[in-house]
């Protein structure tokens, strides 16, 4: 069935790294617990959640960016299909961080309910500026193809 449809870009390894660094404030940190309903951590330490923000919000492209990469308007309406997280360290608040990473792959599939749609899914690391890993984080996005259906 996959058979008769053109291929996908070919984006595997186009980088996400940014050289610019990104750090997560106490306020900001404490406002994002309040909604939650969990007071910040006494020694510093970031709510975990910020694994998806900081890398999202950190990484080299935006969410346009990073779907034009796929040549995929954002408009279209991406759709996250999973995440999963591995930490290796704590996120810290005032710390400065780095955000790199990558595309690993785009899959061209049908879908009964949705019709063609691109699976990318794409790895990024959060390291502190002494190159120490914080956490690595791979997500999956459905893309529709429309132009496909």
């Amino acid at each position: 069935m996959e058979q008769d449809l053109p291929p996908p870009p070919d984006v595997a390894g186009t980088s996400l790294s940014s050289e610019r660094t990104f750090a997560i404030s106490a306020q900001d940190n404490a406002a994002l617990c309040r909604s939650t309903g969990c007071e910040p951590a006494a020694d510093g330490s970031a709510h975990p959640i910020w694994f998806f923000v900081a890398t999202q919000v950190g990484m080299g492209k935006t969410v346009a960016g990073l779907c034009a990469a796929c040549d995929f308007d954002v408009n279209d309406g991406p759709m996250m299909g999973g995440s999963r997280v591995d930490f290796q360290g704590r996120i810290m608040t005032d710390v400065d961080y780095r955000v790199e990473g990558e595309i690993k792959g785009l899959t061209r599939k049908r879908s009964r309910k949705l019709g063609v749609m691109d699976i990318m899914e794409y790895e990024l690391r959060l390291v502190g500026t002494d190159g120490a890993p914080v956490l690595a984080t791979t997500n999956t996005w459905a893309l529709p193809r429309k132009d496909l259906a």
